[in-house]
């Protein structure tokens, strides 16, 4: 009786290792882009609203990848419809926009894109029109993209760097509001190393 005990105690310690292994493994798949790492390889489809696809410079294609923004700072919101925090900083992100917007330099080198997590086109819609929001909003209503960014909370914000050979890295990702748009756009310039 001891020695089937001893196996059962000892075949429950192997499964226990080894789902604890795999949850850590599932964890690490889901994580967020880090700073210094590459942005996920997500398709996106082309914004089909008004100027969304010739402000981000993107060709007449079906899909694209954020390094393909002619840009050298993506600013990526991940935000949803019903997401209180995200309805607050909505003014926040927009003075951000007409900032960088402002600027004539600045305007050609930084681009802002929502993604709208379990979000249909129609609600991406309902809340770009409601908080005026002046960048391209995509839907995610299925979570794909949400998934490959690690399932963020909303709102986040990931910026990456596109450099002149194609190749880009995260140089922010944080969950939660910016506060004053001046200071962080400052802060993103810094961490981009651009002027």
């Amino acid at each position: 009786m001891n020695q089937i005990s001893n196996r059962i105690f000892t075949l429950i310690c192997a499964m226990f290792i080894s789902l604890n292994f795999f949850q850590s493994l599932s964890q690490a798949a889901n994580n967020p882009p880090a700073e210094g790492e590459k942005f996920p390889e997500i398709r996106l489809a082309i914004p089909q609203k008004g100027d969304d696809s010739k402000y981000l410079g993107l060709d007449n294609e079906k899909f694209f990848q954020i390094p393909k923004i002619k840009a050298e700072l993506v600013l990526v919101e991940v935000f949803s419809m019903y997401c209180p925090f995200c309805q607050k900083e909505a003014p926040a992100v927009n003075n951000l926009y007409k900032l960088v917007q402002s600027d004539q330099n600045l305007s050609k080198k930084i681009k802002l894109l929502g993604i709208g997590v379990g979000n249909s086109n129609y609600e991406v819609e309902a809340f770009g029109k409601h908080y005026a929001v002046p960048f391209p909003l995509l839907p995610d209503p299925d979570y794909k993209i949400h998934d490959a960014m690690g399932q963020v909370r909303t709102p986040y914000f990931i910026a990456v760097r596109i450099f002149p050979d194609g190749s880009h890295k995260v140089v922010y990702s944080q969950a939660g509001g910016f506060g004053d748009a001046k200071e962080f756009l400052s802060s993103l310039l810094s961490k981009a190393k651009m002027k």
